[in-house]
């Protein structure tokens, strides 16, 4: 919004914290000018979860007394297809990829939208290629993308999702992620390890560790050698507190968080922590 000289509220709250919707419903309600609400659904530098069914209907209540519903925007990057979406009449446009949890790889982003919102922004696109509305007349008229395409991704995406479909749909797979994000924390709680979020505002797509404090913990250290033994961590990137991440989402089982578990507790001894 800021690049493109578009006015805009930034509601910000901590990055451990709990979203306000008392906040959001106050913003909203009071502020008759705003026609667009956009939230992140799976923060990612966290695992938080933000409420996004409780702010869908926040912005449709407050369609009253001639006042038009603002256009809702969810960004599902890395929730969609492993996350149940229980509030999809409330969302205007929904953004994610052909990878995370859809399990294709990267190379495309798709939009899930309501036709009558997506033609309401006809003419107003302020790049070429991110023009989405004149992609979907393109496709509707042609059955051809504007630009080439992506074709190996798209093949790769098609395949995601049949494989998706054998899983037993996104229930299937939430069941699977969910039991390899318990075998973590049950495993991580046992070492010691303190989760940064509580239970309530946690997803299962990916999770954030406080630093030990002994003093025999080194972050470098620890990432190496746990990268040695053929697994990769993510450092965290909190501002305010130092941590790492553990995700659990892909083709990956509870065997194999089972097996990082026995190389974290084998570096934890070797570092003596």
């Amino acid at each position: 919004a800021k690049l493109h000289g578009i006015s805009s509220i930034d509601l910000s709250f901590t990055e451990e914290g709990e979203t306000d919707v008392n906040k959001v419903k106050e913003i909203i309600q009071n502020d008759p000018s705003i026609t667009h609400v956009s939230v992140v659904h799976c923060e990612t530098t966290t695992g938080k979860l933000n409420p996004v069914e409780k702010i869908g209907q926040i912005i449709t209540s407050s369609a009253i007394n001639g006042r038009r519903k603002p256009y809702f925007i969810v960004d599902a990057m890395s929730s969609f297809g492993g996350v149940e979406i229980n509030f999809q009449h409330h969302v205007d446009f929904l953004v994610t990829s052909a990878n995370k949890c859809i399990e294709g790889v990267p190379g495309f982003g798709l939009i899930i939208a309501k036709k009558d919102s997506m033609k309401n922004c006809a003419g107003y696109a302020r790049t070429l290629s991110l023009d989405f509305v004149s992609q979907w007349s393109s496709m509707e008229e042609t059955g051809q993308f504007r630009f080439t395409p992506p074709t190996h991704v798209l093949v790769a995406f098609n395949k995601a999702l049949d494989l998706l479909e054998q899983e037993g749909g996104v229930a299937g797979r939430v069941s699977r992620y969910k039991q390899n994000q318990q075998t973590l924390l049950s495993g991580m709680s046992k070492m010691n390890f303190i989760p940064l979020l509580p239970p309530h505002l946690q997803s299962h797509i990916i999770t954030s560790f406080l630093y030990p404090s002994h003093p025999n913990w080194n972050w470098e250290r620890f990432y190496n050698s746990i990268y040695n033994k053929g697994f990769v961590l993510y450092p965290g990137k909190l501002t305010n507190k130092n941590c790492f991440r553990i995700g659990t989402i892909g083709q990956i089982q509870p065997t194999d968080v089972q097996k990082l578990l026995i190389a974290i507790s084998e570096v934890k001894k070797e570092m003596g922590f």
